[in-house]
């Protein structure tokens, strides 16, 4: 994998990875190791959070030259390669699943915190698209 942005989607695919399989080893035994997992999803929240508020800043400097929605920003949608955008929502769609299979079978525990999650990938997706992402030029206002 090359390209722009390479090492934003490596991370994405990185912090799936680590939730999945805490996820599931706290699924088997929440009360004894569920807090490794809980610093696992509280980690990748903050980072999410983090890299979605970075790409709104970004996506602000940008929209004075580039017309930017949010379903560009955030899903890639027209402003992404297909492989990216397939790459950065696989991972988001991965982590969706892993939080809600895991909390539907451990509900009322530890690890319901995983459904805090898909913040990373959806930021992620966002930090890739308001850096690398491509889109319509804004038209010059009329004097």
């Amino acid at each position: 994998m090359n390209g722009p942005g390479v090492q934003i989607i490596k991370a994405s695919w990185i912090g799936t990875l680590v939730f999945t399989i805490t996820a599931v080893i706290a699924t088997i035994d929440p009360d004894s190791l569920g807090t490794p997992a809980v610093v696992v999803d509280l980690i990748l929240f903050a980072g999410g959070a983090g890299a979605m508020f970075a790409a709104f800043l970004i996506a602000v400097q940008r929209s004075r030259t580039d017309v930017i929605g949010i379903g560009g920003l955030y899903f890639g949608a027209g402003s992404a390669p297909r492989g990216v955008q397939a790459q950065l929502l696989g991972s988001l769609a991965l982590q969706v699943i892993v939080a809600l299979v895991t909390a539907s079978i451990r509900v009322f525990t530890i690890v319901a915190f995983g459904i805090l999650v898909p913040v990373w990938g959806l930021g992620l997706a966002g930090l890739w698209c308001a850096r690398h992402g491509v889109f319509a030029l804004r038209e010059a206002p009329d004097q």
